[in-house]
């Protein structure tokens, strides 16, 4: 998800999406702007990189405590990042071979996806009075697998929010107070990523209090 316009650097996109993640604006240190300048030299789209810290946020969201920020660093999301870059690169190097395209494994987007349907069928159950408002999401979902980041975040963000509103009040209420994080400084913040900021807190504390999974 690019947080800022088109004509913006790789690297301001990405240190954008990593302080909305993060949750506070605090600029990089000196190890993390040199980390960001070696990603950027690899010349990998922007999405691979945000794929992995978002991977990194979320798996690190469910045992921060109240107030902490997500991750203290974007060092903290090297080893994501670098995974997703080398499967980036392996698929870029298979693409030429018809063999290797019908034998791949499938993508982060994709297994995703698939988890996440057959999570939303255990919510069903566990939940019977969710139930039709999560089986017609779930069909929904199942004619379009995505094939990019963008598209799964936003397929993510429909099924948090649309979940959210069918829980009772009082569930609700508490989901909101648990992604409820205290941003020590935005300064350095767009207003787009603090508005991503928020929705990314809310959604993994739905998806938590749910157990429609993690990274």
């Amino acid at each position: 998800m690019s947080l800022l316009p088109e004509s913006a650097s790789f690297e301001e996109r990405v240190h954008d999406y990593f302080l909305a993640l993060r949750g506070s604006g605090l600029m990089l240190s000196a190890l993390d702007t040199e980390l960001l300048s070696a990603w950027a030299g690899q010349a990998v789209p922007f999405e691979v990189v945000a794929r992995g810290i978002s991977r990194s946020a979320e798996k690190a969201m469910w045992d921060a405590r109240p107030g902490e920020p997500v991750l203290r660093s974007l060092r903290a999301c090297r080893r994501q990042v670098e995974a997703e870059i080398k499967k980036y690169r392996e698929r870029m190097a298979g693409a030429g071979s018809e063999g290797k395209r019908s034998a791949r494994t499938r993508s982060w987007e994709e297994t995703r996806h698939a988890q996440l349907l057959a999570s939303m069928e255990r919510l069903a159950e566990s939940r019977p009075e969710l139930a039709p408002r999560v089986h017609r999401l779930r069909e929904a979902l199942a004619q379009r697998v995505p094939q990019d980041f963008t598209t799964m975040e936003t397929q993510e963000a429909l099924v948090g929010l649309v979940l959210l509103r069918a829980l009772p009040w009082p569930e609700r209420r508490e989901l909101w107070r648990k992604a409820r994080g205290v941003d020590s400084d935005t300064r350095f913040m767009s207003g787009r990523a603090r508005r991503l900021s928020r929705r990314f807190r809310l959604l993994v504390a739905v998806r938590r209090h749910l157990g429609l999974g993690e990274a």
